[in-house]
């Protein structure tokens, strides 16, 4: 195998959680030009659709599958449904997620619960059902999406629910790699940084001082850089990589 060829994910099946729009929707983009049909899920199903659709329009073969993923039988159901359209589940990303901002002593209880619920039981619930049926074929890529808040305190916004839910990825990234490695499971997760998309407005003026200003490359990333980093942990160029976090974030957590 060369080393371009590491790369392709020609012939592979692809699900991304949480793909509707944002980083989910780059990488979604990018697995597919490399190569792999997309299974596109979004707690809405018209979102979901409509960004298959696009991809189509692009010679990507790609589903549209509404997923919640703090609901086990659904993610069940889910998983189902696009083996039955795209065939087995070669790459697992899993990029859904929330973030709510509030301080500690006055954030509502169901907030907790909200961010944690589809953070970190989305992860486990989705990897779980996904890494079953990897046992089951002889392997596969999983690749988390965790955070650099998963290290560092963000400002100026207090956000103790989202740090502590990054933290969790990150550490149950590390396990599932460790149990799963026998089977030829490989998990890996990004780290990313400041990055625009619209849970992220970090183009605004009143968050340069805090989330610009302090990284090394004095700038924050475009989704669609993201895309190769994340084509490199799931396809074979990565293949002697797990229980690794990417960071990709600037140089931010330098200092």
């Amino acid at each position: 195998m060369s080393a371009l060829s590491a790369f392709s994910l020609a012939g592979k099946v692809a699900l991304v959680t949480g793909a509707s729009r944002g980083l989910g929707r780059a990488m979604a983009q990018a697995l597919g030009e490399a190569g792999a049909a997309v299974a596109v899920t979004s707690r809405s199903i018209e979102s979901a659709r409509a960004v298959a659709d696009e991809l189509q329009a692009q010679g990507i073969r790609a589903v549209g599958v509404r997923l919640e993923v703090t609901d086990v039988d659904d993610v069940e159901r889910a998983i189902e449904e696009i083996t039955a359209a795209l065939g087995p589940i070669d790459v697992l990303v899993n990029n859904a997620g929330i973030g709510v901002s509030g301080t500690a002593l006055e954030l509502p209880d169901e907030k907790w619960r909200e961010v944690m619920s589809t953070n970190v039981d989305g992860v486990w619930f989705v990897s779980r059902a996904v890494g079953r049926r990897m046992t089951e074929r002889g392997g596969g890529t999983i690749v988390n999406v965790g955070s650099m808040s998963a290290d560092i305190v963000n400002r100026p916004r207090w956000q103790a629910p989202y740090l502590a839910s990054k933290a969790a990825v990150h550490q149950l990234t590390k396990a599932l790699a460790a149990e799963w490695a026998p089977y030829g499971i490989r998990v890996n997760a990004l780290a990313p940084g400041y990055f625009l998309t619209e849970m992220s407005p970090v183009d605004q003026p009143e968050y340069r001082e805090w989330c610009v200003e302090p990284a090394a490359m004095k700038r924050y990333g475009m989704p669609a850089e993201l895309g190769p980093v994340v084509i490199f942990l799931a396809s074979e160029a990565s293949s002697f990589m797990t229980g690794s976090i990417v960071t990709v974030d600037g140089g931010y957590t330098l200092f």
